[in-house]
């Protein structure tokens, strides 16, 4: 299970939507920073960093050096970890209540 401090990072990491789409860019795969300063043209090159250094921090992004190139590697596995504390224990939560209606209404 996450810890505490690590899941307040993903969950300020995943707060901006800019950083979301950097997310959603990188699920087809690893992509060197100079990539994705052409997807985000609209950002410049100090912004694009700043942004992989809060995802780096929240351990959502691996950066993998090759030569001069900076190849960012999306970790979906804090996402996953915040699924499981949060998500889905929230959901079966929810299922229960409406199982309960459904039998309430038929019954």
């Amino acid at each position: 299970m996450s810890s505490e401090p690590n899941d307040d990072s993903v969950f300020k990491a995943l707060a901006h939507p800019r950083r979301r789409l950097m997310l959603d860019v990188m699920k087809d795969g690893p992509l060197t920073t100079g990539m994705l300063c052409e997807r985000f043209d609209d950002m410049d090159r100090c912004t694009v960093m700043q942004h992989l250094k809060v995802l780096e921090e929240a351990e959502l992004v691996v950066a993998r050096r090759e030569g001069r190139e900076r190849w960012n590697h999306l970790n979906s596995m804090p996402i996953k970890e915040i699924h499981d504390r949060w998500i889905s224990e929230y959901a079966s939560h929810a299922m229960s209540i409406l199982d309960r209606l459904k039998l309430d209404l038929e019954g």
